[in-house]
C-alpha cells in the first residue's frame, strides 16, 4: 500500500507540468549542514568545559558560568567565520562571473570552444553538439552560468552570509546548553550523578541531532542519528582525554 501511495506520488512530481514548476522555482540553499555544525561544535566545546569543572574537582557554578561564556564567545566566533565563508565563496563566484564576462567579450572563439569540448566530453557529437553549443553561446548569461558549473565547478546559489551564521549561533548555543543543564540540578546531585547525566545528555542530543538530519534529508533515522552519535561522541571524548591530560600535565608544576 505504502509502495504504490508512494509510486503514485513519483508519477505526479514527474508530469510535464510538475517538472516546468520545479525547475522554474527559485532553487533555495539548505542551511541544515550550518545548524548541524554548529550543534555538533557546541555540544563538544561545552562539555569539555564540564569535563574541565569535574575533572577538578571546581564548584559547580563555576560550570554554569564558563559554560554560557563559551556559549557566547565561541559560538560567536563560529558564527563569524561561517559568515566570512559564505561571504568567501559568494565573492569567489562573483569574481569567477566577472572574469568569464570578460573572456567572453575578448575571446568570444576560445569560449564557444570551451563550451564544445565540455559538451563533447559527455557524449555529444556532430550536428547536436553543434546545436548545444549555438544554443548555450546565444544567451550571455546561460553561457556564463554553464563556465561557471562545468568548468570551474561552482555552484550558482550560494547561501547568504548573514543568515549562515545565524543559524551556526542558534545551533550552537542551543545543543551547547544541554551538557550544562544538569547543573541547574546541582543542589540535589553528587558531582558523579550530574557528570554522569552530563554525558547522557550530550550523547541523546548528538543522536537527536543525528535524527533530526535523517529526517530532513530522508536517510534512515536510526543510522544518521547512530552514525552522529558517533561522530561527535568521538570529538567530545578526545576533548575529554586532551583536558585529562592537561590537568595531570599541569599538576606537575
Amino acid at each position: 500500500m505504502n509502495f504504490n501511495h508512494r509510486r503514485k506520488e513519483l508519477e505526479a512530481e514527474h508530469i510535464p507540468e510538475a517538472i516546468a514548476q520545479r525547475l522554474a522555482a527559485k532553487k533555495k540553499h539548505s542551511y541544515l549542514g550550518d545548524a548541524v555544525l554548529g550543534a555538533i561544535d557546541g555540544c563538544v566545546t561545552t562539555f569539555a568545559v564540564v569535563s574541565g569543572v569535574v575533572g577538578a574537582n571546581l564548584p559547580q557554578g563555576i560550570a554554569m558560568v564558563l559554560g554560557l561564556a563559551n556559549l557566547l564567545a565561541d559560538g560567536f566566533s563560529m558564527a563569524v567565520s561561517n559568515y566570512q565563508r559564505a561571504k568567501s565563496d559568494k565573492e569567489q563566484t562573483e569574481q569567477a562571473r566577472r572574469i568569464e564576462e570578460k573572456h567572453i567579450d575578448e575571446v568570444p572563439a576560445g569560449e564557444r570552444e570551451e563550451i564544445r569540448q565540455i559538451f563533447s566530453r559527455k557524449g555529444f557529437e556532430g550536428p547536436i553538439l553543434d546545436e548545444i553549443v549555438q544554443i548555450i553561446t546565444q544567451d550571455r548569461r546561460r553561457w556564463v552560468d554553464t563556465m561557471l558549473t562545468e568548468e570551474l565547478g561552482l555552484q550558482l546559489e550560494s547561501p547568504a552570509p548573514l543568515k549562515a551564521g545565524i543559524v551556526t549561533f542558534i545551533g550552537f548555543f542551543l545543543a551547547g546548553l544541554i551538557p550544562l543543564l544538569p547543573f541547574l540540578l546541582a543542589t540535589y546531585l553528587t558531582g558523579q550523578e550530574i557528570f554522569f547525566m552530563s554525558i547522557s545528555a550530550t550523547g541523546l542530543s548528538f543522536f537527536l541531532i543525528g535524527v533530526l538530519k535523517g529526517w530532513v534529508l530522508d536517510h534512515p533515522l536510526l543510522v544518521s542519528g547512530l552514525e552522529t552519535l558517533l561522530v561527535g561522541g568521538c570529538a567530545a571524548t578526545l576533548a575529554y582525554i586532551v583536558g585529562a591530560w592537561l590537568r595531570d600535565f599541569a599538576g606537575t608544576f
